[in-house]
């Protein structure tokens, strides 16, 4: 059986390569377009970005993907755009490298593909963007010697420049690849490869079931953020790999009175709005993680499935009081998110089971929600440890009900039942919070390693309580101010 996309301007159709193939690979190795880099092989710094386009309900969506980390058998019925597709034919420049040359964004060059890449992708979506979505654009994209003014300076430019819309490949030809990509959709489970090695592209979420009954080792890809780094930097052969990011059954949104249901395979980049619109403070918690072209590939899902005690969105999730519903062959089954976490990489995910949705309940409208992320660098990177508060307030100030989880704390996300219990029926204050922080030692018992020791990470999540009390406002605060004392 064989897969199909489009590159650049070609059908290309494979029926031969290994499931742990990425596509930054297949374009340097067999195609011979070394315009994307390899500089990282974990999704970080952006030198393989290229776009992939994908209909999504009726639509013809061009996202931003770190290349090093998606897998080729990810790219059925997609359109995969590298940065040897912008120039014209007569080599013109497009407007966005041009812009590159003229402010002088490049020095050694070899980031300068995956940030012309990025670039152009704000360019198609957005007229004139502000600079916060320009920074945003570029956030998952690293240059080590330019500065990021100049090239600041050449996404404001070329917003500028809209020639006719003929010298740009991708608005010349959407119709024409709306058309191919339609019919290169498939309800047939595609196989391909032998027992040794084989990738499963599934036609359906019943397909899935039934593959995952057979194949009960399998590896479930969905947007390859971490499963990408099991190959990139664990070298682990993984067989057979299951592919699920083209099922439209697992990327559903709906939105009730009371809450947000959220399908395995929403990336965050489409989970964004709903939830920006209904729980601002989860929406900023989603901005910064990973770079665009992490948040265009990764799902909410696959961060809860694969069960990290880092993940960022199990702490926010669990102290929204979420709920987890799995299918297999023999039905579909609902648990409380905090029940799925067993221990250090063992989930409540039985043999055959895959995650189909994620029910997330909207904060009372008098609640205070709160997700806080602390790690080395503000943008792209893993969290040292993250905290999640929901609090309730009486009229008078006592705390009615509080929800407190954390990430990073332990072998699993975490609630802080002790803390709770120290704080539920107590006046909202300084004096209550102080006398809680202790709590926290029967809680949790973090541990040392790269990112924090475990006295850092005690101290922090004590401080994240302090900060919920100085953001709600439950206590007022003295603000001493320092002079500079005259010479």
């Amino acid at each position: 059986m064989t897969i199909r996309f489009i590159l650049n301007d070609r059908e290309v159709m494979r029926d031969r390569f290994s499931p742990s193939e990425t596509l930054l690979d297949y374009l340097r190795l067999e195609r011979r377009l070394t315009g994307s880099k390899e500089g990282c092989a974990e999704g970080d710094c952006g030198a393989c970005t290229v776009l992939v386009g994908r209909l999504t309900r009726g639509r013809l969506v061009y996202e931003t993907v770190n290349s090093c980390i998606r897998f080729t058998a990810s790219l059925n019925a997609t359109h995969v755009v590298t940065v040897e597709h912008l120039a014209a034919k007569d080599g013109a420049l497009h407007p966005v490298q041009q812009a590159m040359v003229d402010m002088n964004g490049s020095q050694c060059g070899f980031c300068t593909p995956g940030i012309v890449m990025s670039l152009y992708a704000l360019w198609m979506e957005n007229d004139k963007p502000s600079r916060r979505a320009i920074e945003k654009a570029l956030q998952g994209n690293l240059c080590r010697c330019t500065g990021y003014e100049p090239i600041i300076k050449a996404a404001e430019t070329a917003s500028a420049t809209r020639p006719d819309a003929a010298f740009d490949a991708i608005a010349r030809e959407r119709d024409s690849v709306m058309t191919e990509l339609a019919a290169m959709k498939s309800d047939e489970t595609i196989t391909v490869g032998d027992a040794t090695s084989r990738a499963i592209i599934p036609g359906s979420a019943a397909a899935l079931a039934d593959v995952l009954a057979e194949y009960r080792d399998a590896t479930i890809v969905a947007g390859s953020t971490d499963v990408g780094l099991w190959v990139t930097k664990q070298m682990r052969a993984l067989n057979p790999m299951v592919f699920i990011n083209h099922l439209e059954e697992l990327q559903t949104i709906t939105e009730t009175e009371k809450s947000i249901i959220i399908g395995a395979g929403v990336t965050y980049t489409e989970a964004f709005p709903a939830l920006a619109k209904a729980i601002p403070a989860f929406a900023r918690l989603i901005d910064r993680i990973g770079g665009e072209q992490v948040r265009n590939m990764g799902t909410i899902g696959g961060n809860v499935a694969n069960g990290s005690p880092i993940g960022d969105t199990p702490p926010a999730l669990i102290a929204l009081n979420a709920t987890l519903t799995l299918q297999s062959q023999n039905g579909t089954r609902s648990i409380a998110l905090e029940d799925y976490f067993l221990d250090y990489g063992k989930q409540d995910r039985r043999p055959g089971e895959f995650v189909l949705s994620l029910t997330v309940p909207k904060p009372a409208l008098d609640a205070h929600y709160a997700v806080y992320k602390v790690s080395k660098r503000r943008e792209e990177d893993i969290s040292a440890l993250c905290g999640a508060f929901c609090l309730q307030l009486t009229a008078d100030g006592t705390v009615e009900k509080i929800r407190i989880a954390y990430g990073g704390m332990a072998g699993t996300p975490k609630r802080a039942p002790h803390v709770e219990a120290a704080l539920a029926g107590k006046p909202w204050t300084s004096e209550t919070v102080e006398a809680a922080r202790p709590a926290f030692e029967s809680d949790y018992q973090p541990m040392t390693d790269m990112r924090a020791t475990a006295a850092y990470r005690m101290l922090a999540a004590k401080n994240l309580l302090s900060r919920l009390l100085l953001e709600t406002g439950g206590s007022p605060q003295e603000l001493i101010r320092f002079e500079r004392e005259e010479a």
